[in-house]
């Protein structure tokens, strides 16, 4: 992950670039363009390029690389002004080390026409959105089980259950809004609510590398967003696990069923036998696959078939783009709501030479006002079209020296 220097670290670097005189890349319109600090950097920084960069001007941005002793780093500055061939900028307020971009980014050129499409089907349901995108992977688990067959399924899972919980139940919440404190925390964040033990917590860590489980903190950040006092807060949350100790539950666990960012329902298993052992992540792991294949098997069932969205091929507007991928802008709209990290989109790069078909998966989103902005990494492009691509972006052949270089890993 790029991570910013420490500010020691950061004034060395850049007197070292001054001292040393490193030469600092930028690319722009296919072309390399080097440029030398002109002077030690002060508050300002004082920038000599190895020749004319044109279409410069005041508030323009540059994102700059340098190599330092086989470590890239980049930074971005902003133009105050141009003087005698000279471009001045406040001293860089971060560098970055440890890139995660494995090329270069530059601004999206003019003459490259990029459009998006969907991959697999999209749809647009009236069960609770969640801001992450499910992708549905059943992986091995479904070999054992027919996903054709729902009820078949769900009695599948109930004999499952019964080696490990007392009971259980599961619901689909087209019939049935969300009402109660766990359907409504489930409803909005698509995540699980464990209990282990009913006389303790919610975890205080969430130990998947992807978030599932709902937290201590999160579930008291929830209380609070429903009106509970900060004062009070803990009491309210002490009351929702006495009063399940109260109804003779012991070990609660609640596994929301999730398609694509939709969250349709959940299956509730729970344990009210004294002496019977509590649930622990064997018994999620288990469930949380169960309730991916029940969500597969609505799908190929036709059970969200009204609801399926035309997938027609839309374009973004390219905010820039390496040979790894891209950053590109949408309008809010229903459409945007759907580009959501890990979503994936057949991505179409035109030029006048060729056009190039790759895949790529959403890596990260944010937003402004009016617009959401969407990072995306190239997947499983062909050999060809990398180097195409790299070379109609960079203006210079392909080598595996300029690849190590841009790939921040020298």
């Amino acid at each position: 992950m790029a991570t910013p220097v420490k500010r020691i670290e950061k004034d060395f670097l850049l007197k070292v670039l001054y001292d040393e005189q490193i030469p600092i890349m930028y690319l722009r319109d296919r072309s390399e363009y080097t440029l030398i600090m002109d002077r030690p950097a002060k508050a300002e920084i004082f920038l000599k390029p190895n020749r004319t960069i044109n279409r410069l001007k005041n508030r323009s941005k540059m994102d700059l690389m340098f190599d330092f002793r086989g470590q890239v780093i980049i930074f971005t500055i902003e133009i105050s002004s141009l003087k005698n061939g000279f471009i001045i900028a406040n001293a860089p307020e971060l560098l970055y080390k440890n890139l995660v971009r494995s090329y270069s980014r530059i601004d999206a050129p003019s003459d490259i026409k990029v459009q998006f499409t969907f991959l697999g089907d999209r749809y647009k349901l009236s069960f609770p959105k969640v801001a992450e995108y499910e992708s549905g992977d059943i992986g091995d688990f479904v070999r054992s089980l027919d996903p054709k067959n729902f009820s078949g399924l769900i009695e599948q899972m109930a004999l499952w259950v019964k080696g490990y919980a007392s009971d259980y139940k599961m619901v689909i919440f087209k019939d049935v809004k969300p009402s109660t404190t766990e359907e409504r925390i489930i409803a909005e964040t698509g995540k699980t609510l464990f209990l282990s033990s009913t006389e303790g917590t919610f975890p205080t860590v969430d130990p998947y590398p992807r978030k599932r489980l709902v937290t201590n903190d999160m579930f008291k950040r929830y209380l609070e967003s429903t009106g509970v006092d900060l004062t009070f807060v803990d009491e309210s949350a002490s009351r929702f696990f006495r009063a399940k100790l109260d109804n003779g539950i012991f070990s609660d666990l609640w596994v929301p069923i999730l398609f694509q960012e939709y969250v349709i329902g959940y299956v509730h298993t729970w344990i009210n036998q004294r002496g019977k052992l509590p649930f622990d992540y064997t018994v999620i792991d288990t469930l949380y696959q169960f309730a991916k294949v029940l969500a597969y098997s609505l799908k190929i069932n036709g059970y969200f078939d009204q609801g399926k969205l035309a997938n027609e091929p839309f374009e973004g507007k390219v905010i820039d783009i390496s040979a790894s991928g891209l950053l590109f802008a949408y309008p809010h709209s229903g459409l945007a709501s759907a580009l959501l990290p890990d979503s994936e989109l057949l991505v179409k790069l035109s030029t006048e030479k060729r056009a190039v078909n790759t895949n790529a998966r959403i890596a990260r989103r944010f937003q402004d006002k009016s617009h959401g902005y969407y990072g995306c990494h190239f997947l499983d492009m062909e050999p060809e079209d990398m180097r195409f691509l790299f070379e109609f972006l960079y203006g210079k052949p392909f080598t595996d020296t300029d690849a190590t270089f841009l790939a921040g890993q020298v």
